[in-house]
C-alpha cells in the first residue's frame, strides 16, 4: 500500500536554516522513496526575517514551509499560535491534501497543535519525539497537559530512545503504542578512514591530539562545560586542540572564555559544516566530546562511532543505550571535574576503532525506515478499520 503522508515539523532544512534536522531529512528522503511524502516545515518568524542562508533540495519529497508567528514569552500559548499560523497560511492545502496520515516530528508546539487539528479532521497521526521536547518542555506545568493530550490521541508514538519511550508512557501513552526507533547512519558518508588524510583536507596539524565538538553552540549542549574542562587535559598534553564545529548563541562567550582561561590558541571555532563534511571532521578527531545536559540519541554520536571514533558524552537520555564502554566514556551532566577526568582518561586509552565502527554498523537507515513504514501502515489500517466498523454499526 502506497500512502500519502504529510510531515509537520520544525526539524527539517529550509532556505533559512539549510543544516537543520539532518536526521529527519535522511529519514524522510528514504520514506519518500516508498510513499508520497509532503514535508511542511514551521519556520520561526525571527529566523525568516534574518534572510535566506542557502538552497534546499531533497529528492523525492515535496517540501514547503509556513512562518510560525508567536509572542516569544507566552510559551504556554505557542501551540495555539503554531496552529493559527498553519491554518492561515496553509489551511487550504491541508484540506485538499487527502492524506492517509500525518507524521508530527516534535512534541511541542508541533504535535500539540497539529494533533488537535488531525483529530478534528479525522486523520490519524503519529508523533515522533526527539529529546528536549519531552525532557524539557513536558516538565512545564502548562505545556505538559498539551503534550500529554497529543501523545494520547496519536495512533502511535515513535521515540528515538528507550528513555524517551519511558517518558511518553509516564505521560499516559499506552505502552503498546510507543515504539523505540533509533536513528540510522549514512554509510556512504560515515566510515573509518585515514586520520592523516582527513586532517590534511581540513588543514589541521597531523599529530596534535584533537578533541571535537559537533552541534549547536548553546549552553544546554555542554559546549561551555567542555571548554572549562579542557585546561586540565591541556596541562598534561600541551599540544591538544579543541575544535567546535557548529554555530550558535554561545560563540562569543566561548571566544571570551577561552581567552580568559589562557587556552585560546588551542581552541578553534570552525563554524557550521554541512552533513556531508562531517565525516572528515570525525575521521580527523581522536575523540568526540558531547557533554549535553539533555538529549534523545544525538546522531553525531552514532556517526562518530561509525567512523571508529570514541566518544565522551553525558549520561543523559538515550546516549547510554547506544554508547558501550568499549566505544566511550559516560559522565554525569554538568560535572566539569568528571568531564576533565574523562577527557584525560580517553586520550590515554587505546581504543579499538574497528570494534567501535562494527557496533555503529547496527544503526542503519534502511532498517529504521522499514520499521517506521510498518508503524505508519498499522496506524492507517487501524483508523480505516475503525471508520468502517463505525459506518456499519
Amino acid at each position: 500500500m502506497r500512502m500519502r503522508i504529510l510531515v509537520l515539523t520544525n526539524l527539517f532544512p529550509t532556505p533559512w536554516d539549510p543544516l537543520r534536522g539532518a536526521f529527519n531529512r535522511q529519514q524522510f528522503e528514504r520514506l519518500g522513496e516508498r510513499h508520497d511524502v509532503d514535508v511542511l516545515t514551521a519556520v520561526d518568524f525571527r529566523e525568516r526575517m534574518a534572510g535566506v542562508r542557502g538552497a534546499v533540495d531533497v529528492p523525492g519529497l515535496r517540501t514547503d514551509h509556513f512562518v510560525f508567528v508567536y509572542p516569544p514569552r507566552l510559551r504556554a500559548l505557542h501551540a495555539f499560535f503554531w496552529l493559527l499560523s498553519l491554518l492561515v497560511q496553509r489551511g487550504r492545502k491541508l484540506r485538499a491534501g487527502n492524506y492517509d496520515c500525518l507524521l508530527l516530528s516534535w512534541a511541542y508546539p508541533d504535535a500539540a497543535a497539529a494533533g488537535w487539528l488531525a483529530r478534528r479532521l479525522g486523520i490519524p497521526y503519529i508523533v515522533k519525539v526527539h529529546g528536549s521536547d519531552l525532557n524539557v518542555q513536558a516538565n512545564d506545568a502548562l505545556r505538559r497537559p498539551q503534550i500529554r493530550s497529543a501523545l494520547r490521541g496519536a495512533g502511535a508514538v515513535v521515540a528515538v530512545s528507550r528513555a524517551l519511550a519511558d517518558k511518553a508512557v509516564a505521560l499516559g501513552t499506552q505502552a503498546a503504542r510507543v515504539h523505540v526507533l533509533y536513528n540510522g547512519v549514512d554509510r556512504a558518508l560515515f566510515t573509518p578512514g585515514s586520520r592523516r588524510e582527513a586532517r590534511a583536507k581540513l588543514h589541521l596539524d597531523a599529530d596534535d591530539p584533537l578533541l571535537l565538538f559537533v552541534g549547536n553552540l548553546k549552553a544546554s549542549k555542554g559546549c561551555l562545560d567542555l571548554l572549562e574542562a579542557f585546561p586540565t587535559l591541556l596541562a598534561l598534553r600541551p599540544q591538544a586542540r579543541l575544535v567546535y564545529v557548529g554555530a550558535g548563541s554561545c560563540r562569543k562567550e566561548l571566544i571570551h572564555r577561552a581567552a580568559a582561561l589562557g587556552c585560546a590558541e588551542r581552541v578553534q571555532l570552525a563554524g557550521a559544516a554541512t552533513h556531508a563534511e562531517l565525516g572528515d571532521w570525525f575521521r580527523a578527531a581522536d575523540l568526540l566530546c558531547l557533554p549535553s545536559h539533555n538529549e534523545g540519541v544525538p546522531n553525531v554520536v552514532l556517526e562518530a562511532m561509525a567512523c571508529g571514533i570514541p566518544v565522551v558524552a553525558s549520561r543523559v537520555g538515550g546516549i547510554p543505550e547506544v554508547l558501550p564502554d568499549f566505544a566511550g566514556i559516560l559522565v554525569p551532566p554538568q560535572d566539569r571535574a568528571s568531564l576533565s577526568a574523562a577527557l584525560v582518561q580517553a586520550t590515554e586509552k587505546s581504543w579499538d576503532s574497528a570494534r567501535i565502527a562494527a557496533h555503529a554498523s547496527g544503526f542503519q537507515w534502511e532498517d529504521n525506515v522499514r520499521k517506521l513504514e510498518h508503524i505508519l501502515k498499522d496506524v492507517v489500517h487501524a483508523s480505516r478499520s475503525s471508520t468502517t466498523a463505525g459506518s456499519s454499526a
